[in-house]
């Protein structure tokens, strides 16, 4: 995942697929990073990741088409 960066980040997974799939429609690859401890679930997050040259479309589409 070294040409990949995190554009986003939660602890819910239904968010962190929402996401995914807007950046999809807008035709930018995306992985999401489960971050989570593996035994209880209780600690962690997801991430979000994108190839590193759709950083910033990504970031706006993030910031500004994406509303929880």
């Amino acid at each position: 995942m070294m040409n990949w960066q995190k554009v986003f980040e939660n602890s819910s997974p239904v968010r962190a697929e929402i996401v995914k799939a807007v950046l999809e429609e807008n035709d930018i690859p995306s992985v999401i990073i489960n971050k989570k401890e593996s035994v209880y679930q209780i600690h962690g997050h997801y991430e979000v990741m994108v190839p590193l040259n759709d950083v910033l479309r990504a970031i706006n589409i993030v910031k500004n088409e994406i509303s929880f």
